[in-house]
């Protein structure tokens, strides 16, 4: 079954799904009306300019240092003097210094694309590099969970949309295997001519006259409409930190999210986004400063929308149901460019931000080598599909075989949340490193790699400073204690390579040069 787009007094929008969509897999009643808000960072953000590695200040200082955020104004964080964010991330920086943000390092996947479209796709569906899935990984889950889905719904029990996002498409994460699950506004403008039911005047044309009949007809048939004008029009955003209309797009779409969210419509999962993070040329001011310029506005843009939305919702009273987390479908490269910019990269940061966030730093500042290659990347330390798996198991509920069923793997669970849901799931990730090393280090045909394990599965994979995956060095069960494991290295070109061990949750990720 195809969806089709239709328009609700003059508001583009697409029908993908129903409120009651997760009931059956939360446990508890209290849990009922969690809220996931996905914050879509479109172009594939500067990460070592985000969350900038203060322990590696010197060497990013000659690999870019045409842009690099002076250091005396890197912003602080609490508990760590190694890292700090962009100077024009205050209100993030607020939240952080709070414990009502998160920030997760090395986000990626193996073999990652820098397509933007691929990389994109990659990141909504969650499939591996190699794969190519039709479905989003939140429809196939609301698929799995309601296979006769739209055939009765809206219905008196079940009146609400389960996604909502602001924005003319909606998102593949959202798209199960035959119908989106959700609605799309086109945006803030049209959503506020909805609330108010003023629209501007159509003209006096033929197609003027049949806007107007789309617009006095498409009430009655469309599905959602009523609910989401009545949330609207039952709370006003309290909030004062939000910038004026219009000169933030985000923010003014996060404004909407708000509203819709303390007027009691009960959607599980909103979706917006900003663009622009595709900074090849122009990322820093020229003139102004290298803290000044696209990127910092931008981040300005994403910092101050999400503080002001944080700040809303916990004026409504709503701030223990919702989180939300930041994306974009890759980083940039380590080294910059010669136009004041950045090349498309690998793994990046990721924010969690909400109250019942696990506030802090999960993962490690990436090592950088002064001899890094201008085409180098920064190693993965987490795999993307394990933030969603740690979302649907601990924060939704979601039991672990139906999370395998909709990542088609099984993915490690990631400390998150202050609170776990109390239902079976995989087993948590610890954050301190096994103990890994290799010698002799630079390498020259051969190595030996030294790792201790507490007994079990245990995987080695050398990785090239794009992230290409090069070589299993093993994979298989180990007895608990030191293994040691003679490795030939003549089979890799001459250069840098990231060796990751995971064991059981555990990850660690080490440098290796080959000569």
């Amino acid at each position: 079954m195809a969806s089709l787009p239709y328009f609700m007094n003059g508001l583009f929008m697409k029908a993908f799904g129903k409120e009651s969509l997760f009931e059956q897999m939360i446990s508890a009643s209290a849990a009922n009306d969690k809220v996931l808000v996905l914050v879509q960072l479109n172009g594939g953000n500067d990460g070592l300019n985000t969350v900038i590695p203060l322990d590696q200040y010197s060497t990013l200082s000659q690999l870019r240092g045409n842009i690099m955020i002076p250091e005396n104004l890197v912003l602080p964080i609490n508990g760590s003097l190694q890292t700090g964010l962009h100077p024009s991330m205050t209100g993030l920086r607020n939240l952080f210094n709070s414990q009502k943000a998160l920030i997760i390092q090395g986000v990626s996947y193996p073999n990652p694309s820098y397509s933007h479209f691929r990389a994109t796709d990659i990141w909504l569906t969650g499939a591996d590099s190699d794969e190519n899935l039709p479905s989003g990984w939140v429809g196939r889950y609301l698929d799995a969970e309601y296979p006769g889905f739209p055939t009765g719904y809206p219905n008196a029990d079940d009146p609400h949309p389960l996604a909502l996002q602001i924005g003319n498409v909606a998102s593949t994460a959202l798209q199960g295997p035959a119908i989106n699950m959700g609605i799309a506004i086109t945006s803030s403008t049209n959503f506020y001519q909805l609330t108010s039911g003023i629209y501007d005047p159509a003209p006096s044309t033929p197609a003027g006259h049949e806007l107007e009949f789309i617009r006095e007809t498409s009430i009655q048939t469309q599905l959602y409409s009523t609910v989401i004008r009545d949330a609207a029009l039952s709370q006003a955003n309290l909030s004062a930190m939000y910038p004026t209309a219009g000169q933030n797009s985000l923010a003014d779409q996060l404004k909407i999210v708000a509203q819709l969210i303390g007027g009691g419509l009960q959607t599980k999962i909103y979706m917006v986004n900003l663009g622009g993070f595709d900074t090849h040329d122009a990322q820093v001011s020229a003139t102004g400063g290298v803290e000044t310029g696209q990127h910092a506005e931008l981040l300005r843009k994403v910092s101050e929308a999400i503080e002001a939305f944080q700040d809303d919702v916990t004026l409504m009273g709503q701030q223990d149901r919702v989180i939300g987390m930041t994306f974009s479908e890759f980083g940039r490269r380590i080294a910059s460019n010669e136009s004041l910019g950045t090349d498309h990269g690998s793994s990046l940061p990721v924010f969690l931000f909400g109250t019942k966030v696990s506030g802090g730093l999960l993962g490690e500042n990436p090592q950088i080598a002064i001899d890094q290659e201008a085409d180098g990347n920064l190693a993965m330390q987490f795999d993307f599909r394990s933030v969603y798996s740690s979302i649907l198991q601990n924060w939704f509920c979601v039991p672990a075989e139906t999370v395998t069923s909709v990542l088609h793997q099984d993915f490690p669970v990631l400390p998150l949340f202050t609170e776990n849901c109390m239902v079976t799931s995989g087993a948590s990730v610890s954050v301190a490193p096994a103990s890994l090393r290799t010698w002799p280090n630079p390498s020259n045909g051969s190595a030996t790699v030294e790792f201790s394990t507490a007994g079990g599965m245990v995987e080695i994979k050398v990785f090239d400073m794009l992230g290409k995956e090069r070589q299993t060095i093993t994979s298989k069960n180990y007895s608990q204690g030191i293994q040691r494991i003679d490795i030939e290295t003549s089979d890799l070109p001459a250069g840098t390579y990231f060796l990751r061990m995971s064991e059981g949750g555990k990850y660690q990720t080490i440098k290796i040069t080959v000569i």
